[in-house]
């Protein structure tokens, strides 16, 4: 008899399976295989008045899965969980147990931190029994999203017709929402600066003003800037050089955030995308020897390395570069870090991105290429630079002019394409020598709001804030999006740099939330909330007490606003519905605002809302001879008028104001090419 091996993905059973041999029957179970039930009071599957007991059932897509699983179980001699080494694995693995009839204390436990055949057979030599304490801080965040994302979610859907609210993803849109706010409020402040171009030797370089009779120059009107600019005519001094080396100490491996930020600056990867590609590099890539893990767990708030990669890189960093190039080991853990997993990390510094190139995707190449190079650079030496400021005086005026050169890569010399620094070069200058300004200019400014958040801004600012954890950044971006209450747009026409914009509803929700439920939808409570099932993790804290804490602040906040939140009704639009006569209203959805039948669901009728600029179709009073809905009369984008049905695109029926139809080239088209085609056939 076999031992079977349960893991969570398909791709990853190949490679175990691989490594551990004939004797081991290694399945996927496909994720997870129960959730909470959608039934009882309320349909939370959360026994609230039995000291929250929970009440799971098997998922409807996972009922063969689960007798497959069974079946195996039965006629192997030896089950092995094998379920990612973290608390949702390790949730997984206890919901396997209980459905395939094994003994939670039995060490049937595997977990491994890499997918390379050593990790795997010593994990094999060394299972332990399930960890409670992990699937207890687990099956409460669970039952705290249940409760809050049913109990929430219908008061505000009934309420203002949002569509769901959650204990994080409400906190990550409250501030996007506030940082809109603020620049909504903001009020620029004019200020002054000079500056002032030299030439030398061939070699353009700039000065700015910096000090004004030896204090900081703080110029705020037109009137002050030119004062100060009518003293700085004639020739400047060299008054001061100052030089420096300075150092660039290299940056800590990545962890789940950082990669997920640096992915988002360097790549253009969303966070979502990049969870999905380091996915399949840990679960296993079939690199020409068979299915091989590449990377580490990719969920890691650690920037810990193993002794036996320290080792490794530092033998490589000495034959490729030289020991000039070795560094130390650095470990930057905040506070809050779990520290379970290494930093995420090549699995084999033989495996060199271009080495493995040829058996990868463009994004699972480009993001290898980031991990293996981070990591490497991680253990070197810092870079050097050699830093000159030179002050240029005239009148009691001081200019800075700046330059920095690099002297000695360090680390950069395997991260260098991801570094955007660049040298900046002064020509030889000599203390009081006497220059003249190729220009001098007086520059009128205005402070600027705060930026909005990009997905790495945002990201960083969670992390920060102890908002979530790092595994679950991607899904929160996901969900605000598609709920409709942020757009991720470009945040100028020409930048390729997109930014979160909340929604009208977004806006709204958040206010609400603010209104009635600001004790518990904060930055401070989420975060203090995430210590809790820190605690329920380490064994130093209960579930059922966390959950009556929570409990007993939250019910009494949902029924005052069920009581004191207005029914907002939606905003008609001032036409009948075409399909029944009834009203019709504008509603929010994935897309914004879209015009619907008030008397949805029995009506379904529907249609988009023009985008600015284009002019509102108007009723023709008449009806369109295909399919009987009304005909509008719209604008084309060349500026003629026609009658186009208003059921389009299901009816793209169209006539001209004169009444003749209109018959669009692609479909006027389409019997000339089939005609075609059957002549070149015969």
């Amino acid at each position: 008899m076999k031992k079977l091996v349960i893991v969570e993905s398909p791709s990853k059973s190949k490679t175990i399976g691989k490594y551990l041999g004939k004797e081991y029957n290694v399945v996927s179970s496909k994720g997870h295989i129960r959730d909470l039930a959608i039934r009882g009071k309320d349909g939370l599957g959360v026994d609230i008045e039995n000291d929250f007991a929970p009440v799971y059932e098997i998922s409807k897509d996972k009922k063969d899965t689960v007798k497959e699983l069974q079946a195996q179980a039965a006629k192997s001699s030896a089950v092995y969980l094998a379920t990612d080494p973290d608390r949702e694995g390790e949730a997984i693995s206890w919901h396997l147990a209980q459905e395939l009839g094994l003994d939670e204390s039995a060490a049937d436990r595997v977990t491994f931190h890499e997918i390379t055949k050593n990790a795997v057979i010593e994990a094999f030599e060394h299972p332990r029994a399930i960890d409670m304490d992990l699937v207890h801080s687990q099956e409460t965040r669970r039952i705290l999203d249940r409760i809050i994302g049913f109990k929430l979610s219908k008061l505000l859907n009934n309420k203002i017709k949002s569509k769901s609210a959650g204990r994080v993803q409400s906190v990550a849109l409250k501030l996007i929402v506030e940082r809109e706010k603020e620049i909504a409020a903001f009020i620029p402040q004019e200020y002054w600066t000079i500056d002032a171009k030299f030439k030398k030797d061939g070699t353009e370089f700039s000065a700015a003003l910096a000090k004004v009779d030896g204090a900081k120059a703080d110029l705020h009107s037109e009137e002050e800037a030119m004062a100060v600019y009518n003293r700085c005519q004639g020739d400047f001094t060299v008054s001061e050089i100052r030089t420096a080396r300075r150092k660039r100490n290299p940056l800590p491996p990545f962890i789940t955030s950082t990669l997920q930020q640096e992915a988002s600056t360097k790549l253009s990867f969303s966070a979502k995308r990049t969870m999905s590609v380091a996915q399949r590099l840990y679960e296993g890539i079939d690199i020409g020897s068979g299915q091989e893990g590449l990377i580490t767990y990719m969920r890691t708030d650690s920037t810990r390395l193993s002794d036996v990669f320290i080792r490794s890189a530092r033998d490589v960093i000495t034959e490729t570069c030289g020991k000039d190039y070795l560094g130390f080991y650095r470990v930057r853990n905040d506070a809050g870090s779990q520290d379970a997993h290494e930093a995420i990390r090549p699995t084999s510094l033989e495996n060199t991105p271009e080495k493995i190139k040829g058996y990868l995707t463009s994004e699972q190449y480009r993001l290898y290429k980031m991990i293996y190079a981070r990591a490497l650079a991680s253990l070197m030496s810092a870079a050097q630079y050699d830093s000159t400021t030179a002050v240029l005086s005239q009148n009691g005026c001081d200019f800075n002019a700046q330059g920095s050169t690099l002297v000695f890569d360090g680390f950069l010399k395997v991260y260098g394409d991801y570094d955007s620094s660049k040298d900046v070069l002064l020509p030889k200058l000599d203390e009081g020598e006497q220059m003249t300004a190729e220009e001098l200019k007086a520059n009128q400014h205005f402070t600027e709001p705060p930026a909005r958040y990009t997905e790495a801004r945002l990201i960083k600012t969670l992390e920060e804030d102890g908002i979530g954890r790092p595994s679950t950044y991607a899904m929160i971006i996901d969900t605000i999006q598609q709920r409709g209450y942020v757009t991720l747009e470009k945040a100028t026409e020409k930048s390729r740099t997109k930014v979160f914009r909340p929604t009208e509803q977004g806006v709204l929700t958040t206010e609400k939330l603010d209104e009635f439920f600001d004790q518990i939808i904060n930055v401070d409570y989420t975060a203090k909330m995430e210590e809790k099932l820190d605690s329920i993790a380490e064994g130093s804290a209960m579930e059922s007490s966390v959950l009556h804490d929570f409990y007993n602040r939250f019910q009494p906040l949902l029924e005052k606003a069920y009581e004191g939140m207005e029914k907002i009704q939606p905003e008609k639009v001032g036409e009948t519905c075409p399909e029944c006569g009834g009203d019709l209203v504008y509603r929010n959805g994935k897309y914004g605002k879209f015009i619907s039948c008030a008397n949805f669901p029995k009506c379904r009728y529907t249609r988009q809302i023009e985008k600015d600029g284009k002019e509102k179709p108007e009723p023709a009073g008449k009806m369109c001879p295909r399919c009987g809905h009304e005909l509008l009369k719209r604008r084309s984008r060349y500026g003629t008028y026609f009658l186009g049905c208003s059921d389009f695109p299901r009816c793209n029926y169209m006539e001209s104001l004169t009444g003749e139809e209109i018959v669009p080239k692609k479909t006027a088209g389409k019997s000339t090419a089939r005609k075609t085609t059957r002549r070149r056939s015969s």
